[in-house]
C-alpha cells in the first residue's frame, strides 16, 4: 500500500482507569515511553493519514506529562459515560474537519502489543475485502482494534454506553483479523506487571 488511505485513527485513552489506584494508566512507563505514546508512535507510523487522541479523565496531566501535539487531542467532557462517548467525541471532531475520510480506525491506549504492523494489516485487509467493517477477534467475540467505514458514522454518533461500537460490530459486515495474541491489555495494575515481565 503506497498510498496512506483517508482514515484517521482514534486513540481513545479518556478512562479514569480506578482499577489502578492512584496511578494514571496512561502514564504507565512502556519500554523507554508510556502507554498512551506507544499506541499514538505504532499509530503515527502506520498508513493512515491522522492520528487523533481522545483524552477525558486527567486530561490536563496527561498533555503535560507527555509530548502529544496539541491539536492532535480531543477532550470528551462526556468521558465518565464510558468507551462510546470518546468514540462520538472523536467522531464529531474528524467530522467538522475540512477533509472527507473514508472510514475511522479505532485502538486503545491500553493495549501496548497492538503495533503498527497489526494496524497496517487491518487497514489493508479493509481496503481489500471492503467489508464495512475489519474487526480483531477475540476468544469471547469482537472488538478494537477495528476499522469502519464511512457508512457507520450515524451509527458510532449515536453510541451513549460504555459497551463502544461492539453492537455495531456484530450486526454488521464483518471481517475478522487474528490479532494472535496481540490484543492483550491492561486493566489492573497486575496486569500491568505481568505483561511488563513479558517484554524484560
Amino acid at each position: 500500500m503506497d498510498k496512506k488511505p483517508s482514515i484517521p485513527i482514534l486513540i481513545l485513552a479518556a478512562g479514569e482507569s480506578k482499577r489502578m489506584g492512584e496511578r494514571v494508566k496512561q502514564l504507565l512507563p512502556w519500554k523507554n515511553t508510556t502507554l498512551l505514546e506507544n499506541a499514538f508512535a505504532q499509530a503515527s507510523e502506520s498508513q493512515v493519514e491522522d492520528v487523533y487522541v481522545v483524552l477525558g479523565a486527567n486530561e490536563e496531566f496527561i498533555k503535560k506529562q507527555t509530548q502529544l501535539p496539541d491539536d492532535i487531542c480531543i477532550y470528551n467532557e462526556n468521558w465518565s459515560n464510558g468507551m462510546g462517548s470518546s468514540i462520538v467525541a472523536g467522531l464529531q471532531h474528524i467530522l467538522s474537519l475540512p477533509k472527507e475520510y473514508d472510514g475511522v480506525l479505532v485502538m486503545l491506549a491500553d493495549q501496548p502489543f497492538i503495533d503498527t504492523e497489526y494496524l497496517d494489516k487491518i487497514v489493508h485487509t479493509w481496503g481489500k475485502t471492503r467489508a464495512t467493517i475489519t474487526a480483531t477477534g477475540y476468544e469471547n467475540g469482537l472488538g478494537v482494534p477495528a476499522m469502519f467505514d464511512k457508512c457507520h458514522f450515524p451509527e458510532l454518533l449515536k453510541l451513549t454506553k460504555d459497551y463502544g461500537a461492539r453492537n455495531i460490530i456484530n450486526d454488521s459486515n464483518i471481517k475478522i483479523i487474528n490479532p494472535q495474541g496481540k490484543e492483550m491489555d491492561i486493566d489492573t495494575w497486575q496486569d500491568y506487571q505481568e505483561l511488563v515481565k513479558l517484554i524484560k
